[in-house]
């Protein structure tokens, strides 16, 4: 299975941090965010990634480079100025990707999810992680049905940004810029997405703030590696 890191958001609520360095290598722990998820996928056992790329994209390609020092294969998608959002990202490189499953997750994230691919039924056209909603999106995003993602519930959760998908999800998109939110939600109402709700160490690093509460937590913690909970980890989602 391949796996794809979206990477070519500007960043705009980490400005100034990100008017001279991409998002995804911004640092926490002593490592950038998009090195802590390809370490991840290549210790689930992913072995070749694609990584979109826009804003400041080639210092993202001059840091990275061709992922052997992580044990992988790296190619990289470059995207116009403004970028392609996420459904238009992965529709780019659908061919890539190949004609069976594939993982997505943002780069933008820090979790300790395992990444274990999924049983995805014929049926099935997305498997997301979704989390407890944090302080700063307290309203969440999709509720379950048992293993199926609904949207509406008496209690919702907050999309990951982890999902595996079925190209043909995306196969009808023309090529272009396009949101990953309508897309989800069309499959969502017809009953073509699982999920899972998580309940591990996830940061949505958005802000300054919380890229410095992640660095502390990283270097003050047993580290990123170890496979166990953090409970002040679990504390960094904060407005």
């Amino acid at each position: 299975m391949r796996a794809m890191i979206l990477a070519a958001g500007r960043g705009e609520r980490m400005r100034p941090l990100t008017d001279h360095t991409p998002k995804p290598l911004l640092e926490a722990g002593g490592a950038a965010l998009i090195e802590h998820g390809i370490r991840r996928l290549h210790a689930a056992g992913y072995q070749e990634i694609v990584i979109n790329v826009a804003h400041l994209g080639e210092r993202i390609v001059e840091r990275i480079g061709d992922g052997s020092r992580f044990g992988v294969g790296i190619r990289y998608s470059r995207e116009p100025a403004g970028a392609l959002e996420t459904a238009g990202g992965i529709r780019e490189v659908l061919d890539w990707l190949g004609p069976g499953p594939f993982l997505a997750i943002n780069a933008d994230i820090w979790c300790d999810h395992p990444l274990t691919p999924p049983a995805l039924g014929d049926e099935t056209l997305a498997h997301l992680v979704l989390v407890d909603n944090p302080a700063h999106h307290p309203a969440g995003d999709f509720a379950l049905n048992g293993s199926r993602v609904a949207l509406a519930g008496t209690r919702r959760y907050t999309f990951s940004g982890i999902g595996w998908y079925r190209p043909e999800l995306f196969a009808a998109l023309p090529r272009g810029r396009s949101p990953l939110a309508p897309v989800l939600r069309s499959a969502i109402a017809a009953g073509a997405v699982g999920g899972e709700h998580y309940r591990g160490t996830w940061v949505d690093v958005g802000t300054p703030e919380r890229l410095r509460a992640l660095d502390v937590a990283l270097r003050t913690e047993a580290g990123p590696t170890d496979g166990q909970k953090k409970p002040g980890l679990r504390r960094v989602n904060a407005p």
